[in-house]
């Protein structure tokens, strides 16, 4: 995309912090390479989450609901789910109760992009995802990326959470490498014409609103190459080897149901590895090809593989978050939402008792 080298006032400085161990000083130099080899940079669109601020917090912000969701009313609805369910599990009176079921009314009703609940601010906040580039397309996982010891493939385990337990503060030290990032993508905005007209401007009203900006940490997703470039063919995920566990999956469970080749409402058990065998026609040439690519995605850290046309590579994705002298940035007036506010729960009483919709009431006359 188009970058427009704008420099925008009230920026504050880079606080930088040498390297103080081995391991992070391999990181900075591999940092420094993959800018050399995929140093253009591909802005794959926002992303929004929740952050909370309490009195005790200064200028720091927490984030509780991670940087992932597609559009701002997704935020907004897991702000819901976060409070309803502290109403319900953690209020320790009703007073308590009621502060948190008006905030979730509100959400329920308004596209609230924040609001203040027993001393705490929400905010929903809009960070915009990108990619590296370079001549092979997208960058894949570098080799100091974090890898577990031990692969764990199992379906049913789960791995950390994207942004669990983050904490944005714009003051805190950085390493060079991080810094150079910071500086180089704190001008970008986008001026490419394809962009519709209030989008380009809210970006470039966003260079002197929130002129700083925090690297949020990096994630992985599964990328599937086309005849223009690159699509998007998973969410985030917290390491390579989650992006590869969910790849797995697709190839062995998802797919197969996808195109047919094992019925969608077939056992979970049956998958492509258990089905081949079993199917003597085209198809279980087809269901081998899954199960093989699959079986070498496990042979090690395998980024990049082909089947039946098809190639997946794993994406290193980066967020970056805009600062202002009030905090992250929030979502913008161009910003979109996929749906409207609604109810997302059941009724919740100032007791704490739930309320269906269908529950049987009694007998009007009583």
């Amino acid at each position: 995309m188009d970058l427009e080298d704008m420099r925008p006032g009230g920026a504050r400085p880079v606080a930088v912090r040498l390297p103080v161990e081995p391991v992070e000083a391999a990181v900075e130099a591999d940092a420094v390479d993959a800018a050399k080899q995929a140093g253009d940079v591909a802005i794959r669109g926002p992303l929004f989450g929740v952050a909370a601020q309490d009195a005790a917090d200064r200028q720091r912000w927490r984030v509780v609901i991670e940087v992932s969701n597609g559009c701002p009313q997704l935020a907004r609805d897991s702000l819901n789910s976060l409070l309803w369910f502290r109403a319900k599990d953690e209020a320790q009176d009703r007073a308590e109760r009621r502060a948190l079921l008006a905030a979730v009314a509100r959400l329920e009703s308004e596209r609230v992009d924040e609001l203040t609940v027993l001393g705490s601010r929400y905010r929903i906040v809009r960070a915009e995802e990108y990619v590296g580039m370079g001549p092979d397309g997208i960058e894949q996982p570098r080799p100091t990326d974090p890898e577990p010891v031990t692969p764990d493939w199992g379906c049913d385990s789960r791995g950390a959470e994207i942004d669990d337990g983050l904490v944005l503060d714009p003051d805190v030290p950085v390493t060079p490498a991080q810094a150079a990032e910071r500086l180089t993508l704190r001008d970008m905005a986008y001026t490419g014409s394809w962009y519709p007209e209030d989008v380009r401007l809210d970006s470039r009203r966003a260079l002197d609103t929130h002129p700083d900006i925090l690297l949020l940490p990096t994630t992985f997703k599964i990328v599937e190459r086309t005849d223009t470039g690159w699509k998007s063919g998973s969410g985030l995920h917290v390491s390579a080897h989650e992006a590869r566990k969910t790849l797995d999956f697709s190839l062995t469970f998802w797919e197969p149901r996808r195109r047919g080749l094992i019925p969608m409402d077939a056992d979970r058990h049956v998958d492509a590895r258990t089905q081949a065998a079993e199917e003597a026609d085209s198809a279980a040439g087809e269901l081998t090809a899954y199960a093989e690519a699959a079986d070498r995605l496990r042979t090690g850290r395998v980024n990049q593989l082909e089947v039946l046309g098809t190639v997946y590579r794993i994406g290193r994705a980066r967020r970056l978050l805009r600062w202002g002298p009030d905090g992250p940035e929030g979502p913008r007036p161009s910003d979109v939402s996929q749906h409207a506010p609604s109810r997302i729960h059941p009724s919740l009483d100032e007791d704490g008792n739930i309320h269906y919709e269908d529950e049987d009431h009694g007998d009007d006359d009583g």
